[in-house]
């Protein structure tokens, strides 16, 4: 368990390896898309966390066998049960929004509801596509809201032209569309797990050279093992610190480097960072490598765009970064930000001010006028375990700086504290 409230102070650099927790996104989908294929599968390196541990309860809710131990076991007979109660996917966007589109298509009756601030999250631009296919869904609030009802059936094949580049959304439809066939085109290619995934299977996707991603329908998809590679946005708060304290040197161990997430890599670099890539023999569709980050000076730089939507869930420790670094940082692009766990914007923007940086809140992002934060600060990380983290970040450059509700952090980084001190008292490390 992390500590409701923690206080870091700076304490000289940081050394040795980390082992990042494994990548969220692949994380679920590894259990979700087994539940859909037919037969056994083995995972290595899922996520313990409590948002995956929602994925996993609900296919396990789903009359799907998931056998926990040093790897997972998932076994499917590539049909889904219907649930006898609620399937809670707590405060999972991801599990939610996958799991909305999964059961679409299933001839059953679901009903997904989860915690307060997830209840609170907008899920209409999954719901709308999906009753465009013919879905029967409803929900709180004008149907925008969870608890979600879906009375699932057959559904119609379709072309969703998103106006949102959003993963979630694009996962759900081709879930929803499996059985049918479905198209789906972003205004910008938000990650790509799922196609993936779903090729790795034996599904019959392609991308055409304007962006629409087609799904064959009727495919028996195949249960496939999986190796989960290490979370960039997990890496993104060890790269980030490593740069900014003096003297440091970290190895981060076998981290997923699919281009559509790691806009973290370019984005500090462009800022100056020292990063090294370090490519690994991976299994499966995704690449993997070793990161080396050693300190560096950092400067001001405009992230948006591409990049801003391939760091999108980094850009908050990349704020803490922005407001150490010399110059102006624009981010832009972003106005996703407003809509996560918290609205990111805000709450990066009101951390940086308590540290004394000059930040001008814009819709869809910031202007960051780096310098040399000080402490001390308290900072609310209002239940967003990245808000905790990136601060807990600044906290080891200017502290001291004290993380309110950084129990948090528990929902994508159990070990975050811990990988912490081990990397300052490096000692431990030979």
């Amino acid at each position: 368990m992390v500590p409701n409230r923690i206080e870091l102070s700076p304490s000289g650099p940081l050394r040795g390896e980390v082992v990042v927790p494994g990548d969220k996104s692949i994380s679920h989908r590894s259990l979700l898309l087994n539940a859909l294929a037919r037969g056994e599968a083995r995972i290595r390196g899922l996520l313990p966390s409590e948002d995956v541990r929602a994925t996993l309860g609900a296919v396990r809710a789903m009359g799907v066998v998931v056998e926990e131990g040093p790897e997972i076991v998932v076994r499917s007979t590539g049909a889904l049960a219907e649930p006898g109660d609620v399937l809670d996917c707590g405060n999972s966007g991801t599990s939610i929004r996958l799991l909305a589109g999964a059961v679409a298509s299933e001839p059953m009756f679901v009903v997904l509801s989860g915690d307060a601030s997830l209840r609170r999250r907008p899920m209409k631009r999954v719901l709308d596509p999906l009753r465009a296919m013919g879905a029967r869904v409803d929900g709180r609030g004008g149907g925008d809201r969870a608890p979600i009802a879906v009375r699932g059936g057959e559904l119609r094949g379709m072309d969703h032209d998103l106006a949102i580049a959003s993963a979630q959304v694009k996962s759900a439809l081709l879930l929803a569309g499996r059985r049918t066939g479905v198209r789906v085109r972003e205004p910008a290619r938000s990650r790509d797990h799922t196609e993936r995934m779903l090729l790795g299977m034996g599904a019959s996707l392609a991308v055409d050279a304007d962006g629409w991603i087609g799904l064959e329908g009727g495919a028996d998809l195949r249960a496939i093992d999986v190796d989960v590679p290490g979370d960039p946005s997990s890496a993104a708060f060890w790269l980030v610190a490593a740069s900014l304290v003096p003297g440091s040197e970290v190895v981060l161990r076998r981290v997923g480097v699919n281009p559509t997430r790691s806009g973290i890599l370019d984005a500090l670099r462009l800022m100056g960072a020292d990063i090294t890539v370090e490519p690994v023999a991976a299994v499966g569709a995704e690449p993997v490598a070793d990161l080396v980050v050693r300190h560096a000076p950092l400067r001001g730089a405009r992230i948006d765009g591409d990049l801003a939507l391939r760091s999108l869930d980094e850009l908050v420790v990349l704020g803490v970064a922005a407001g150490f670094a010399e110059g102006e940082t624009v981010i832009a692009d972003a106005a996703e930000l407003r809509v996560k766990e918290s609205d990111r914007i805000a709450e990066v923007a009101k951390g940086l001010r308590a540290l004394g940086i000059e930040v001008e809140e814009r819709p869809d992002g910031m202007i960051i006028q780096g310098g040399a934060p000080r402490g001390p600060a308290t900072i609310d990380a209002h239940g967003d375990h990245r808000v905790a983290m990136a601060f807990a970040v600044a906290g080891c450059v200017a502290g001291p700086v004290v993380v309110e509700g950084a129990a948090t952090i528990a929902t994508s980084y159990p070990e975050f504290l811990r990988d912490l001190e081990a990397l300052r008292g490096h000692h431990h490390h030979g």
